[in-house]
């Protein structure tokens, strides 16, 4: 057997599945109420981090994201200034969307789902 070959891992139960693809969607909070992105996707971890490490994985990296979300907007507003901003918000509001949706369709398969250009702030 070769030292690189790695075991399979076992597919998460459904209950487990079904936790971590809500800490990708909670992030959709933020249409909302402001900071709902954040806030959303941080309780429900905190709620379900203790059940499974798939859930504490999936809801690290959602919360990593939406919070590096959060500082990209706060760029595009002050770009905002130079008009570039604007071309920049929906750039950001279709990515944010997209990845988020992709995200809880992995989490839901029970695949790990590594946001790209996330800074992790939460390890």
């Amino acid at each position: 057997m070769n030292d690189n070959s790695q075991m399979p891992v076992p597919t998460p139960s459904y209950e487990v599945r079904q936790g971590a693809m809500l800490c990708h969607l909670a992030a959709f909070l933020g249409f909302v109420f402001p900071f709902g992105s954040v806030v959303g996707p941080l309780i429900l971890w905190q709620m379900k981090k203790e059940v499974d490490p798939f859930i504490d994985d999936q809801g690290k990296e959602a919360l990593n994201f939406q919070i590096t979300v959060a500082i990209a907007w706060i760029a595009c507003i002050v770009l905002a200034f130079a008009v570039i901003g604007f071309f920049l918000m929906v750039a950001l509001a279709i990515a944010t969307v997209v990845l988020t949706i992709i995200g809880s369709i992995k989490a839901n398969k029970g695949i790990v789902y590594r946001y790209p250009l996330t800074w992790r702030l939460i390890k």
